[in-house]
């Protein structure tokens, strides 16, 4: 699938973090269990350091691209989801792929490249030393989950852009042959714009869209977060009888350093926030002025202003908006 790949299935793992019910949580005890990464180097995501703050949570959310067997692939979605206590609210940011960025012990390269050369803790480490701020915590996740997620919500509503339909429907033959749960029925396209239900294979057909619609990487980053606020709906409207189905399904796909009783402790922040609505953002910013693409070595990249991570400092930290940056929604 390499860098087609779907970006939004971190959209999963918000639901840890942000929609878990405290309710279910012995049900599912033993369950999330297994989703623990016995592999984390703890003493990086427990150094502070670069900018943090006690009452805010960051957690680094990642999709990777690599099909089973395979031991050597990349990360093709990175987002830093924000529990901010101190000012209640929770922010999402998106962190281009192609950003250039030095990774320590192995020099310059794209973001979506260090997992492959150290996996999750390099990732971590990269993205700390780069962008100046710390990472508390992490959660990994695969494209193949997100079919099996989607139908289980029954769907997912986004609004199909009258120039995205082309390239939507190019990649649903081959999505299509990738969804097994069994229901998929026969194949059907996308024929008209608007705001819509798509259902598995045709949401992952929406997200990998990168060619034919304008915007290039920021649309991109924008349908990424919009199916996750569509999942996040769905997860929100889902009755709780179907919760344990779920997990079932995520299980086998993800992996994290937190341990259920923390992923139960962000939780009860978030209910205590008790706004579910997502502040957003895309980093870096591609105006010409923080941020620009390039061409090094051949390989298309994006480079940024070294002075442009206060402004992602700004939206991680303080109230998560700023009128010199359009990219925040």
């Amino acid at each position: 699938m390499s860098n087609k790949t779907l970006k939004v299935i971190v959209g999963v793992l918000v639901f840890l973090v942000i929609v878990f019910p405290l309710s279910v949580f012995g049900m599912v005890y033993l369950k999330l269990d297994t989703m623990h990464d016995s592999t984390a180097d703890e003493s990086i995501l427990s150094q502070m350091d670069y900018k943090n703050d006690d009452s805010i949570t960051n957690i680094l959310l990642c999709g990777t691209d690599g099909r089973p067997g395979e031991t050597n692939f990349r990360t093709d979605a990175m987002m830093i989801l924000t529990v901010d206590n101190k000012h209640q609210s929770l922010k999402l940011t998106s962190l281009a792929r192609d950003t250039y960025i030095y990774t320590p012990d192995y020099g310059n390269m794209k973001l979506t490249e260090t997992y492959a050369y150290g996996g999750i803790n390099l990732l971590t480490e990269t993205i700390e030393s780069n962008f100046e701020i710390d990472i508390n915590n992490y959660a990994i996740v695969d494209f193949y989950s997100f079919m099996d997620i989607v139908e289980t919500l029954g769907g997912i509503t986004v609004d199909v852009k009258e120039n995205e339909i082309s390239e939507l429907n190019k990649f649903i033959p081959e999505t299509y042959k990738w969804d097994t749960t069994g229901n998929k029925g026969t194949i059907q396209y996308i024929k008209s714009a608007g705001e819509q239900k798509l259902n598995g294979y045709q949401i992952l057909s929406y997200s990998r869209i990168r060619k034919g619609a304008s915007g290039g990487a920021l649309e991109r980053d924008r349908r990424q977060r919009e199916v996750i606020e569509g999942m996040m709906q769905g997860i929100k409207e889902l009755s709780i009888s179907k919760y344990p189905k779920l997990i079932d399904t995520m299980l086998p796909y993800v992996k994290t350093n937190m341990k259920p009783t923390e992923i139960m402790n962000i939780g009860g922040q978030v209910l205590g926030i008790g706004n579910f609505e997502l502040k957003q953002l895309g980093f870096p910013i591609n105006d010409g002025v923080n941020g620009w693409d390039a061409k090094i070595n051949g390989k298309a990249v994006l480079e940024f202003e070294p002075d442009s991570i206060r402004l992602l400092q700004d939206f991680i930290f303080e109230d998560g908006d700023t009128t010199e940056n359009d990219e925040i929604q």
